[in-house]
């Protein structure tokens, strides 16, 4: 990974001035028919001096894991026959507090692409001023903020872009019990359930969407939060009012809480296995790979829950040894009221029998089918020849 410390912008007049375009947002998320002339407007000032100021227009890219997405960029150059070889434009993606990790870099016709990214991101090349980059195969990783830098020798600007993703948040904690996991650890077991640890504003969103949790978890800026819908008083008092709660930055290799963490759209489908009688967990793993599959992990449960809108009323062993089961549709003799993912702990995995989740992969290598090695300029070639769109690619509008 590519990281560096910010340097500071050169100051004195502009020459020219990037533009943020936002937003673009998934064409699955959107009503039929209002897919087009979303793109806001960008308010360009210039002071007495000559210096150019550049306000964005306020929003963000979403998609969903294995989209594609564009990051747009646009800038201005004064005197416009500028010579497009001097002109380098660079991606970076902003990691931590005036920490960048390297995305993109082109100078007049020599690009290079960084670390994960490499294979998956090219510029749009829209026309003249367009720098753009187009993400395939997006990764949970690449969520976050993106900066746009266009230099012509020692001027410099430069705009944001925000890459959201589709996708849902769910609390974990491991078979030890609550509050066993430092940073690191819940950084970690997020990973191995198939997610990453969540941001403040995905915790946010959940809350808003209903979710209620009275333990504390980390979450990935370094942060302990938790959310309550329904405030009581074994979760913070009862007459305080319900929101996100924040214990605020905390150690992070000395203490330990639970941890909230993020999934999105699989590259794969999971299923409940269906068997004449229930098994053990040893029994359970055998009978997934005997069907082509392995055992399902929490995060792709919970994300073919959100999205596969899978419900099944019965237990099932997943890979971390819990024991869980998803309701989309309510009912009584399902667990309650609301829907969601129900979760019955850690049982003895030799001893106690359920059923089976699993995950059987898609065959081709991507997330949902999307192309990952093709320039833009190939993909159109193919889009013209197939005339077809993968049903899983998400548009900038």
């Amino acid at each position: 990974m590519f990281l560096k410390q910010r340097r500071p912008l050169a100051f004195g007049k502009m020459s020219f001035v990037v533009f943020i375009l936002t937003s673009a947002v998934s064409v699955a998320s959107l009503p039929a028919g209002m897919d087009k002339g979303r793109r806001k407007v960008v308010h360009v000032l210039e002071d007495d001096t000559g210096a150019v100021i550049v306000q964005t227009a306020p929003g963000k890219v979403v998609t969903h894991r294995g989209g594609s997405i564009t990051l747009p960029c646009r800038f201005h150059h004064e005197p416009e026959n500028t010579d497009p070889d001097r002109i380098r434009i660079k991606w970076t993606k902003v990691t931590d507090a005036l920490q960048f990790e390297d995305v993109f870099v082109a100078l007049g016709r020599q690009q290079r692409v960084f670390g994960a990214y490499k294979g998956r991101v090219f510029l749009e090349q829209a026309g003249p001023g367009d720098a753009s980059v187009i993400i395939q195969n997006v990764t949970l990783e690449d969520y976050g903020r993106f900066e746009c830098e266009v230099t012509n020798d020692m001027e410099d600007d430069t705009g944001f872009v925000n890459l959201d993703l589709e996708g849902v948040v769910f609390p974990y904690y491991p078979r030890e019990g609550r509050y066993k996991l430092n940073y690191h650890q819940g950084e970690d077991a997020c990973k191995q359930q198939d997610a990453i640890l969540a941001s403040h504003s995905q915790l946010h969103k959940a809350w808003l969407e209903g979710l209620d949790w009275c333990n504390a978890g980390w979450l990935e800026d370094g942060s302990v939060q938790y959310p309550i819908s329904h405030p009581r008083d074994q979760c913070g008092r009862k007459d305080n009012p319900a929101g996100v709660r924040n214990y605020g930055y905390r150690h992070k290799e000395e203490e330990r809480y639970d941890a909230f963490c993020f999934t999105s759209k699989l590259n794969g489908k999971v299923y409940f296995l269906k068997r004449f009688k229930k098994v053990n967990y040893a029994e359970a793993t055998k009978a997934c790979v005997r069907d082509g599959s392995a055992v399902a992990k929490v995060g792709q449960l919970y994300a073919a829950w959100k999205f596969q809108l899978l419900d099944r009323c019965e237990a099932g062993w997943l890979e971390d040894g819990s024991i869980r089961y998803p309701v989309v549709n309510p009912r009584s003799r399902c667990g309650g009221s609301q829907p969601g993912v129900r979760h019955l702990g850690f049982p003895d995995k030799k001893f106690r029998l359920y059923g089976v989740f699993c995950f059987h992969k898609n065959e081709d290598e991507t997330a949902g089918g999307t192309e990952t090695t093709k320039s833009p300029a190939e993909r159109l070639t193919r889009m013209k020849s197939g005339n077809s769109i993968p049903m899983n690619a998400t548009t900038a509008i």
